[in-house]
């Protein structure tokens, strides 16, 4: 791996001596016939910059310092502006000559030779350069891959956003109910989701769901369980049947174990009448001007994780006025700087004191609560939830 490495870079030779070349190759013959050393000759400083441009491969210049045309301190300039950093000179100089050999030093060289030549002493220094300069070029390249996944992690993270809806009011027609969610993810790209979709004119589904891991496998696994609720909701199934098909199909696709928790229900918008399944998640609220209830579990377990498992449904019956609150638990498990979760007290004691705020303000509340009490700690969850509030016909 680094042999195949070191023959990527070629080394250029920069002196107006006409004997040197050929020495220079008579002392490297077998490096030069093993691939192990490339080499470039150019007699002066205007020709090595041509010689660069011909040969992008060039990684070390052995540049003498006197040299007509332009000298090798004058290179050493001209060099300084490329700003490549995978790119290194060896100057050489007489013995003695200090002041030059400091001159070159302070303008960038690498390291320095003096003439007579060492042979010996060349090849170390060649290759203590070739070292150098390879692990550059493997951080470059590890910098470049680092970019590349940060582009790629955001263009995830905006295609993720684009399958969650973003408009609110999703329904400006509709008299009845109204719906508003949000969602920050902890990383680049989340594990949690939401979505709705209206089944019919009188029923509306919604759903909110918790991926188990962070990233891009999380993220992936997120939009598969969103499409794959989406489209099985739509047929107008009930709660139950629906929640047992995905689960079927997400267990025969998981990989790496992985599973999803989920509140999945069924709003009937011309009587309030609410028909759903919890599958692991954590319970909505239902609050009004009087106070709160927590929605009762049903019987079942995450989805992805239990093939063939039967999940069963319950009804709740909405008031007008009621809204219908639902997170996960990224909200409930915020640190703060003591490493104190926020945790389900001070949550209902929000909801206590915001009964009569509206469902967008309720959600805005709650999230600017968390983040201030985790202010100055990176999110170590997603945090996503949703507000729907029934109004009635």
């Amino acid at each position: 791996m680094i042999e195949d490495s070191v023959t990527k870079v070629k080394i250029m030779v920069v002196d107006d001596e006409v004997d040197l070349e050929p020495l220079v190759k008579q002392k490297f013959r077998r490096q030069i016939r093993d691939g192990v050393y490339d080499f470039v000759f150019a007699h002066n400083g205007l020709e090595a910059l041509s010689k660069l441009i011909e040969h992008p491969e060039i990684g070390i210049i052995l540049s003498d310092i006197n040299m007509p045309e332009m000298d090798g301190l004058t290179l050493l300039m001209k060099l300084k502006e490329l700003k490549n950093p995978g790119l290194k000179t060896v100057v050489v100089s007489a013995y003695g000559d200090m002041d030059n050999i400091r001159t070159a030093m302070n303008r960038g060289a690498f390291d320095f030779l003096t003439k007579p030549i060492n042979f010996e002493d060349l090849e170390i220094t060649i290759n203590k350069t070739l070292d150098e300069i390879l692990q550059i070029r493997r951080t470059l390249e590890e910098h470049d891959q680092l970019i590349s996944i940060q582009q790629d992690l955001q263009t995830a993270r905006e295609i993720q956003q684009a399958i969650l809806p973003k408009c609110f009011p999703p329904y400006p027609d509709r008299k009845d109910f109204d719906i508003y969610a949000a969602m920050n993810a902890a990383k680049e790209v989340g594990g949690d989701f939401y979505d709705f979709f209206m089944i019919d004119n009188d029923r509306i589904g919604f759903v909110i769901g918790d991926v188990s891991g962070k990233g891009v496998p999380a993220a992936i696994f997120m939009a598969v369980s969103r499409t794959i609720i989406r489209a099985t909701g739509l047929k107008g199934m009930p709660t139950d049947e629906c929640m047992n098909y995905v689960n079927n199909l997400l267990c025969s696709e998981s990989v790496s174990s992985m599973f999803v928790t989920v509140f999945y229900g069924i709003l009937n918008t011309a009587n309030g009448e609410l028909d759903y399944v919890n599958a692991g998640h954590n319970p909505p609220y239902v609050l009004n001007a009087s106070g709160f209830k927590i929605v009762e579990l049903t019987k079942g377990t995450v989805l992805g994780g239990i093939e063939h498992f039967n999940y069963t449904s319950l009804k709740l019956q909405l008031a007008p006025g009621d809204i219908l609150y639902l997170y996960t638990d990224g909200v409930t498990e915020a640190f703060n700087r003591q490493g104190e979760l926020f945790g389900d007290d001070r949550l209902e004691a929000l909801l206590t004191a915001n009964l009569k705020a509206d469902h967008k303000e309720l959600v805005k509340i709650i999230l600017s609560s968390v983040a201030e009490y985790a202010s100055g700690i990176p999110p170590s969850d997603d945090i996503t939830m949703m507000a729907i509030r029934y109004y009635g016909r």
